[in-house]
């Protein structure tokens, strides 16, 4: 059976090019951790750790003799985010990053259950334990009627690619349904220059009547 790369295989969620547009995004499985606070600090860089740590567990642990029905093989998602501001933050004139609240999460493929997931944390706990395991959720999240696009450059220039999703709302009759919005994180930050960061910028729309 064909692995499925998710760089191939869902490029129309993953891998979107430097242009706004519409989609529905259906329901997926997650692993997720919810947190506060400036993403640059320790707790963040932490909780991500521990949701890869866990996801590449998942998939070993299906490896190493206890696989599920609808099993196949598969590259491990990247990281998204869903963010927004604290009551706090709302009120401020600039955006504070410690009043960020946020949930990150790592897509799990369907046939993943609660019972491989609660397996993985029992392996993790014992070789790798960390205090945000007992944080670790496992449910589903639909994105719905979204307008993506694909953001390259730091993180702190993202205004400018939310501006021309605005724009494109506008010219389309289309309005933004929350504040909350989701990022999915195609680069690894560690490694790639701020410049080159690849990041799928996405929130939930609706047409107006």
């Amino acid at each position: 059976m064909m692995k499925f790369e998710w760089r191939k295989h869902a490029k129309e969620l993953y891998m979107p090019k430097e242009k706004v547009e519409l989609l529905t995004v259906p329901e997926f499985k997650f692993l997720m951790i919810k947190g506060k606070g400036n993403p640059n600090h320790e707790q963040f860089s932490e909780a991500v750790g521990v949701l890869y740590s866990l996801s590449y567990t998942v998939k070993m642990m299906i490896k190493n003799g206890f696989t599920p029905d609808g099993y196949f093989d598969y590259t491990v998602f990247p990281l998204e985010g869903v963010w927004y501001l604290s009551e706090k933050g709302k009120l401020q004139d600039t955006i504070d990053k410690n009043e960020f609240l946020y949930t990150i999460m790592i897509r799990q493929p369907d046939f993943i259950t609660k019972e491989i997931v609660m397996k993985a944390i029992e392996i993790v706990k014992k070789k790798k334990p960390h205090p945000l395991l007992e944080d670790v959720m496992f449910d589903t999240m639909a994105d719905g009627s979204c307008v993506q696009m694909l953001h390259v450059g730091s993180y702190d220039d993202e205004p400018k690619s939310f501006d021309i999703m605005k724009e494109y709302c506008t010219e389309n009759n289309l309005e933004r349904i929350s504040k909350v919005h989701k990022e999915i994180y195609i680069s690894d930050a560690r490694k790639t220059e701020k410049d080159k960061l690849k990041t799928v910028l996405r929130y939930k729309v609706s047409y107006k009547e």
